[in-house]
């Protein structure tokens, strides 16, 4: 998944309670996308652009799943996308994020997915969800007696079980 950082940025409600801090909203970005690529279990890259930034491009490794990229001077995170859609076009399944109409265009000419930032949102939020819900079964399940007893203890108990019962 390759995502337009600064067009989620921009496009997620949840970014405009940062008081405009583009550095909170970047690092929350991230936090969020670390843990919902881990999740899914995409390989996610989330392109910033530093245009004007006269440093070479570079790209973070963040976690297992997640990589960070900062442009090149005078380099766009749209022509960084396409660029790397056109050259993944065969050789895997690519998912771009961004709401940028002429961007889904031609990310679909190289053969890439596309999907909105508003959709990524509403992924991410069912994700978060299924997430406390995994956490909460496999809490209330680590409070059974039958959970932290050795093998041995189960299977001895199984059998008192199974005598009784006929």
């Amino acid at each position: 998944m390759l995502v337009d950082g600064y067009n989620v940025v921009g496009a997620w409600r949840s970014f405009q309670d940062l008081d405009g801090s583009l550095d909170r909203a970047r690092n929350h970005l991230v936090e969020t996308l670390a843990s919902y690529s881990a999740y899914r279990g995409f390989h996610t890259t989330i392109v910033f652009d530093a245009y004007n930034n006269l440093n070479p491009g570079v790209t973070e490794d963040v976690t297992e799943h997640l990589k960070l990229h900062y442009t090149e001077y005078r380099q766009t995170a749209d022509s960084y996308i396409e660029k790397v859609c056109a050259q993944m076009r065969r050789l895997r399944r690519v998912i771009v994020v961004t709401s940028d109409r002429a961007q889904q265009l031609t990310i679909s000419g190289f053969g890439a997915e596309w999907m909105s930032a508003a959709l990524l949102e509403q992924d991410v939020r069912s994700a978060e969800q299924s997430m406390k819900r995994k956490q909460r079964s496999k809490s209330a399940h680590s409070r059974r007696l039958h959970s932290v007893m050795n093998e041995e203890v189960k299977r001895k108990l199984d059998d008192w079980r199974i005598r009784l019962g006929q």
